[in-house]
């Protein structure tokens, strides 16, 4: 029985560098155990259209808000939300970055955290979302995270076969050095489950990912939830750009599944082609703050 189990894990996560991802831009609402239902429906949905990793938003069980956090928190892995992760990504054969959800740590501390699993239903990273969303911007939006939540400190990465995924949320995705540092881990992918608002979302969403592909010559997915029309609004527009800073797949506002066709030679050919890695001048710059 292991050696079927290893077996039909190891063809899952093949030496294979094409793939198919999906990202599902769900809607959700107040209703826990309907947010989880809607998301069992969708992660059995992008599986039978062949995704073999899947991504799930920022907050997909719960509404985003600092009035939300603490009243939706769970422990992980024993919480449900992540129960029915490990389940989903059994049950459909798939890679699954979860999103994310307010977790309840110990001491009464609360993290915005992403969960990973495999198809076997383990977890395989646990990402806490390490730049917390404290911004003000007059006649846009004010929002401060660390009225409750705490930043993580550690990065998360798994690998996916012979590739090597890190993983971000939503404000992560402004600090360039973060992907650096994932870049320097080897990373040829960057998952960011986020929910950029009305106000930053048309500016800053689309341009963020494809810098963050740039800059590092890996593929960047960003995965949103669905616009609704009540508390925080979300942008939308979840999306998949690739190593060159090509939006390869990119959502509407609606609850939808987006897919991408992951080619990881385009890591290796953009990378021998323009290789800014190997001609970076560390003997000049340090981007480290000196008083």
């Amino acid at each position: 029985m292991l050696f079927k189990t290893v077996r039909r894990l190891s063809t899952m996560i093949s030496n294979e560098r094409n793939f198919k991802a999906a990202l599902i831009q769900m809607t959700v609402g107040t209703d826990r155990d309907k947010n989880l239902e809607n998301a069992k429906k969708l992660i059995g949905e992008a599986a039978r259209n062949g995704a073999k990793l899947v991504v799930l938003p920022e907050c997909f069980n719960s509404p985003y808000g600092t009035k939300f956090f603490s009243q939706y928190a769970e422990t992980i892995p024993e919480g449900q939300s992540s129960q029915v992760l490990s389940k989903a990504a059994k049950d459909n054969q798939v890679f699954l970055i979860g999103g994310s959800i307010p977790e309840k740590g110990i001491n009464e501390k609360y993290y915005n955290t992403s969960t990973t699993w495999n198809p076997n239903g383990e977890l395989v990273a646990k990402f806490r979302k390490m730049h917390l969303f404290d911004i003000d911007i007059p006649g846009g939006i004010t929002f401060k995270e660390s009225d409750i939540l705490h930043g993580g400190n550690d990065l998360a990465t798994f690998e996916m076969g012979k590739t090597k995924i890190g993983v971000g949320i939503c404000y992560d995705l402004r600090f360039e050095e973060l992907a650096k540092l994932y870049r320097m881990k080897g990373c040829e992918i960057l998952v960011y489950p986020g929910a950029f608002n009305m106000t930053t979302g048309p500016m800053h969403w689309e341009i963020l990912q494809r810098g963050r592909a740039l800059d590092n010559q890996v593929y960047v997915m960003a995965c949103s939830p669905a616009r609704n029309q009540q508390g925080y609004i979300a942008f939308g527009h979840s999306q998949i750009t690739n190593p060159w800073g090509k939006v390869i797949a990119q959502a509407g506002h609606e609850e939808e599944i987006i897919y991408g066709n992951i080619d990881l030679g385009e890591c290796d050919k953009i990378r021998q082609q323009i290789p800014i890695w190997d001609q970076r001048r560390t003997d000049i710059y340090d981007t480290q703050h000196k008083q």
